[in-house]
């Protein structure tokens, strides 16, 4: 949800020239709701809802689940601290407090910048991992630091209040922390580059951006690419990887750091995704787009029919289309199967998609001529990809 803002935040002419607005806003009023009814009182975050082992054995639409009910839930506290989840969550609302602000919801606004406040002072008096606190998640989404989290969300305070205590604080971590360091990514898990770049844009001072442009330019110019011309960075979800890395260097571009080339680099990124190679990775849109993509729901036959693990070993494509999300991607040497039972190259989650929604809506911002525009050059399809990762997002909140 932080990178969902930052994206409406900061490039918001892209949704507007597609007529995506709206759906966005919306959007992100379903993700912000959620995490108010998460965070009922100020030392208090729910941090898991569910039991992953107990969720992955089921397969099925959503509204049959037949597991616990209720759900388990997790439950952060002061003596069971989750700074990085508690931080992480600051970030995402104060981001999005601005995005409503700018477009006049301003009660909605002030509501959620409370709820920022309160959580990055959560996360930063009562300090701890989630995974250490619940051992319980560490098979699924194990956590290494809180550090960057820290950063990462005085930063976003700061931009979102200009309070001086936030400035001092990110300050703050920067040296106690020793963040001046490239990160090997930016994912879930690690905000370093994230927050490099958001203080190259919101402070400016030499270290930071000096931080961004290293970042940027490892991926740029020093990461190997597959034969077709993917930066490689993982396997698991190798396209959610670099549409991350693609968002935070065009934020780099934008406050002037190595402008041209680091968007080149963007558009050559989000085309191999959307079929400039010879097949789309995007369901729904371009040539060859993953019809089996690892995700219950869409498996489903339409009812009143069964829906169970018969549909995640049919041979057949998924009857529902999830239109925009992208699936994990190939591996290292393009190689890519269409298989619904891959969930290391075909699985789809919202995290994959969030920042490759951003870099799209910042390209059709520099990019597309105007509202209504669906096409540019070969790899812009806005009007339904947008909408489709948009409503793709609300379904698995």
């Amino acid at each position: 949800m932080t990178y969902l803002a930052w994206g409406m935040l900061d490039s918001m002419e892209g949704y507007q020239k597609a007529g995506q607005q709206e759906h966005a806003l919306a959007c992100l009023k379903w993700g912000m709701d959620y995490f108010i009814k998460v965070h009922p009182s100020p030392n208090v975050l729910y941090v898991q809802v569910g039991n992953g082992t107990e969720d992955h054995r089921f397969w099925g639409r959503p509204e049959d689940w037949n597991g616990s009910d209720p759900r388990p839930t997790l439950k952060a506290t002061t003596t069971k601290p989750a700074s990085d989840v508690a931080g992480e969550s600051s970030a995402a609302m104060a981001a999005a407090s601005m995005v409503f602000r700018q477009y006049g919801n301003v009660e909605y606004a002030d509501i959620l910048l409370t709820h920022a406040k309160q959580l990055y002072n959560f996360a930063t008096m009562y300090r701890g991992l989630y995974s250490d606190s619940f051992p319980e998640v560490k098979e699924f989404y194990n956590s290494n630091s809180y550090e960057d989290e820290l950063l990462w969300s005085a930063a976003w305070l700061y931009r979102a209040t200009g309070e001086i205590s936030y400035k001092n604080d990110y300050a703050k971590w920067w040296t106690e922390f020793n963040l001046n360091y490239t990160p090997e990514r930016a994912d879930w898990s690690s905000k370093l580059a994230q927050a490099q770049v958001l203080l190259a844009k919101i402070d400016g001072s030499v270290q930071y951006t000096t931080a961004a442009r290293t970042f940027c330019d490892k991926f740029v110019y020093n990461t190997p690419t597959t034969p077709n011309g993917l930066v490689f960075i993982s396997i698991w979800g190798s396209l959610r990887h670099i549409s991350n890395v693609v968002y935070v260097c065009l934020q780099a571009a934008n406050i002037g750091i190595n402008s041209e080339p680091y968007r080149q680099f963007a558009k050559n990124q989000m085309g191999y995704i959307l079929g400039d190679t010879g097949r789309s990775f995007v369901v729904g849109f371009g040539k060859d787009p993953p019809a089996s993509p690892h995700h219950r729901a869409a498996s489903c036959p339409d009812r009143p029919a069964v829906c169970d693990n018969n549909a995640l070993s049919s041979p057949e494509p998924n009857p529902q289309i999830l239109i925009g999300a992208i699936v994990g991607g190939p591996n290292m040497t393009d190689q890519y199967v269409d298989d619904r039972e891959d969930y290391v190259q075909n699985e789809v989650t919202i995290d994959y998609n969030a920042a490759y929604q951003s870099s799209i809506a910042e390209l059709c911002k520099l990019y597309c001529s105007g509202a209504g525009t669906t096409t540019v050059g070969s790899f812009y399809f806005f009007g339904v990809v947008l909408f489709g990762i948009i409503n793709f997002v609300n379904k698995q909140l």
